[in-house]
């Protein structure tokens, strides 16, 4: 028997032990039965109520309901926070019906119908019709939305579809040129042959393996003609370009904040380039650094500013305000260009921090800044050796050369043959591994240059004569030497700016360490340099170079009518000081104290909150981002806040140690001061990419620049070649390339063709 109630109404009428709770007590909606005899008799059944197969659906809308734990939470609408409806089509389908069996007081309290065969075979029968008629009811709803659509699209005639279609078999073939680093002409093409030979010969295989586009465009053309003139090849080139780039574009608009990166020189079509690339943390809050173009570096430095801001800016739809570092892997006589490029932008946009590029070692940056002759020419020669020694034989030849220098010191000449391995010219070492080197490096490009057993091309000889000549001059010893030890005390300081996150926080620290050191050195220069001057001399009378003064330094003494002076004292006052002083310019430049004040943030990581013992300041350097952040006021708050939740963290919870960890937390998202923070310091050029971006960028275009020659170079390919890594969407080239040469149309070239007649009429 039911309970009697004076609310009985207000009883979930279900056979669930679990809704056996007075409706009005809490805070669950309830459902009167429907009035429509049919669907009635569907809640029925469902409810296994065999009492209530009796009553007509008015008794049973009066009387009785359900509560909304029994129907899908697709069909329960909220209208408004106080009233809450069912779908027309609502049928309840969720019950609990055994729950009433485990208690024996209310086991007998709602009856439940034991269905037969045939009352599971008509509900069967129904249920399978209810579905048929939703699912036509779909599809008929589906061709009314298609038919929709189609109306508001325009509808292409076959001309412009076969036109479309042949568009795209031109821009999968520029694609694949990209992609595979395929020029466009080949190397050894005469002028006789086609300048598009490449080019051609793909769009032949296309058509012989079943490409109709194609086919029917070119099969009246004749033989031996190009099928697409060089503006037409520009056209898709650039429409190639543009795509891709616009792509990476979306993403860093996408991210506001970005830095600004720029690349050695690139000499192509007789011109002088600057490649340009775009740091910026994405919508997945990983770190990207990205190749989007090459800028013209002809003019002065206040030309190439103008220029840069305006690529930027106009052409790209970018906010110089939004950029918050740059850095420029320079080197050569670009170098001080581009530094005075860097301080008239942080002139203009003070945010816009100058640091060093986390892919060049700081000793080379350092060594590079250098505006003295004999400097950039160790550089350029340091450059030139780790090139030669990738041709085949050559480190074979160097490592013989190491084991006969160093047959009385075995074990040096093992350590030297381990870090004389790939890359050494490029690591902060550089200059310990030259020094030690050098004596078995002249020996080893003598005897390529004997070339007794042939086995090296003249082009090969030619370049290790060039680099003996270049070594083997006393200035350069000297120079070598002073190199070797000034950046001795910075080379801890740029291996831990090149390290983790914790290490780069610490070398922000010791910086002052690091400048006191050189200091040091500078204010007692004369007994330095009487250290390493007897270093250089030593070395020299070992490989028989004559200690002598550059024979230029003289001519131009002579004809000065000065006196004589002294090679240790010459080499004390032109080589020693300057590259003293010109090494502490630069390190207090690179880190300024807003600099510093934005490296010591990184205190936000976790993990270096927990090697501080959580007792960091980050409110003292915050100014610095102040007005990037979305709520500033609220920032010493969340900080403590952010401070607290890692200071009392589980035993099992691991810190965070790099940026990119701490952003992919998913509760990050709740200190929006702190995450926006960490954006702004992650596109720091300075601090590294994460492992998995280790192919960067920049490799990417130097491995794209080695892989053919400098005549074969194309700016749009390499954009392809750099960035097979984003969508290459071709529907969105072909829309592109129709709305930008709409001239190509074969409906504009028909109506063309039809003035052409008329005129001709008349």
């Amino acid at each position: 028997m039911e309970r009697k109630c004076k609310h009985r109404q207000s009883y979930c009428f279900s056979v669930s032990l679990k809704c056996q709770v007075h409706l009005l007590c809490v805070c669950v909606c309830a459902f009167c039965f429907v009035c429509f005899f049919f669907r009635c008799r569907i809640w029925v059944e469902n409810c296994r109520r065999a009492d209530l197969e009796a009553k007509t659906s008015d008794q049973l809308n009066k009387h009785y309901r359900l509560c909304a734990k029994h129907f899908d939470p697709a069909m329960v609408c909220k209208t408004s926070p106080y009233r809450t409806v069912l779908k027309d089509t609502a049928i309840p389908t969720i019950f609990d019906l055994t729950s009433h069996l485990k208690n024996s007081h209310t086991r007998h309290r709602k009856r439940i119908k034991e269905l037969t065969e045939e009352d599971l075979r008509k509900i069967k029968e129904r249920r399978l019709a209810s579905s048929i008629e939703q699912l036509v009811s779909k599809k008929d709803a589906a061709v009314d939305d298609s038919g929709n659509a189609n109306e508001g699209e325009p509808q292409l005639s076959t001309e412009e579809k076969e036109f479309r279609d042949y568009l795209r078999s031109l821009f999968e073939v520029v694609v694949m040129l990209g992609k595979q680093s395929i020029p466009l002409a080949g190397d050894k093409a005469s002028e006789a042959e086609h300048k598009s030979n490449n080019f051609q010969a793909l769009l032949d295989y296309r058509m012989n393996a079943g490409d109709e586009a194609l086919r029917k465009r070119f099969e009246a053309t004749a033989i031996n003609t190009e099928y697409l003139s060089a503006t037409q090849q520009g056209q898709l080139l650039d429409v190639c370009e543009n795509t891709v780039r616009e792509e990476m574009l979306m993403e860093v608009r996408e991210s506001r904040f970005f830095s600004l990166v720029t690349g050695d020189l690139v000499e192509y079509a007789n011109e002088k380039h600057l490649p340009l690339f775009l740091r910026f943390v994405n919508q997945q809050n990983v770190l990207r650094e990205e190749f989007l173009d090459f800028l013209p570096f002809d003019g002065d430095e206040s030309a190439l500013v103008e220029r840069l801001e305006a690529q930027l800016t106009d052409r790209w739809g970018l906010s110089m305000e939004d950029c918050r570092g740059q850095a420029h892997k320079a080197t050569g006589a670009s170098t001080i260009k581009m530094k005075a490029v860097a301080v008239l932008l942080m002139e203009k946009y003070p945010l816009l921090l100058h640091m060093p590029c986390s892919h060049m070692a700081l000793n080379i940056h350092l060594a590079n800044s250098l505006p003295f002759p004999n400097v950039q020419i160790i550089m350029e020669t340091l450059r030139r050796i780790g090139a030669f020694f990738t041709t085949p034989f050559t480190q074979d030849e160097l490592e013989k050369a190491i084991s006969t220098h160093y047959q009385k010191n075995e074990e040096k000449g093992t350590v030297l043959k381990q870090a004389c391995g790939s890359g050494w010219t490029e690591q902060h070492n550089v200059f310990d591994v030259l020094l030690d080197m050098l004596a078995p490096l002249v020996l080893c490009m003598d005897s390529i240059r004997d070339n007794d057993d042939g086995k090296f091309a003249d082009v090969v000889t030619t370049d290790a004569y060039s680099i003996t000549e270049t070594l083997a001059d006393f200035e350069i010893v000297v120079t070598i030497v002073i190199l070797k030890n000034v950046l001795t005390f910075t080379r801890a300081f740029g291996r831990n700016l090149q390290g983790e996150t914790l290490d780069v926080f610490c070398a922000a620290n010791s910086l002052t360490a690091v400048l006191h050191s050189l200091n040091e050195v500078n204010d007692n220069i004369d007994v330095y340099h009487e250290f390493w001057y007897e270093e250089a001399v030593s070395l020299a009378t070992g490989m028989e170079i004559p200690v002598k003064v550059p024979r230029l330094f003289l001519r131009k003494q002579r004809a000065g009518e000065v006196g004589e002076i002294q090679a240790e004292v010459y080499f004390k006052e032109y080589v020693t000081i300057p590259v003293i002083r010109g090494i502490m310019q630069e390190v207090e430049d690179m880190f300024s104290e807003t600099n510093l004040k934005a490296l010591k943030c990184l205190s936000l990581v976790p993990a270096i909150m927990g090697q501080m013992k959580f007792n960091t300041t980050e409110e003292n350097y915050a100014d610095v981002y102040r007005n990037d952040l979305p709520n500033p006021d609220t920032l010493p708050a969340e900080l403590h806040c952010w401070r607290i939740k890692w200071k009392h963290r589980g035993k099992e919870v691991r810190l965070p140690t790099t940026i990119h960890e701490t952003l992919q937390l998913p509760d990050v998202k709740f200190f929006p001061n702190v995450n926006s923070f960490l954006k702004v310091l992650s596109t720091l050029p300075v601090l590294k990419l994460e492992d998995h971006q280790g192919d960067v960028a920049s490799q990417r275009l130097q491995a794209y620049l080695d892989s053919m020659t400098a005549k074969q170079w194309n700016r749009s390919l390499a954009m392809l070649n750099i960035n097979t890594h984003v969508k290459h969407d071709l529907d969105v080239m072909v829309d592109k390339y129709c709305r930008l040469y709409p001239e190509d149309d074969p409906e504009t070239e028909a109506e063309s063709e039809e003035v052409a007649e008329e005129d001709v009429m008349k």
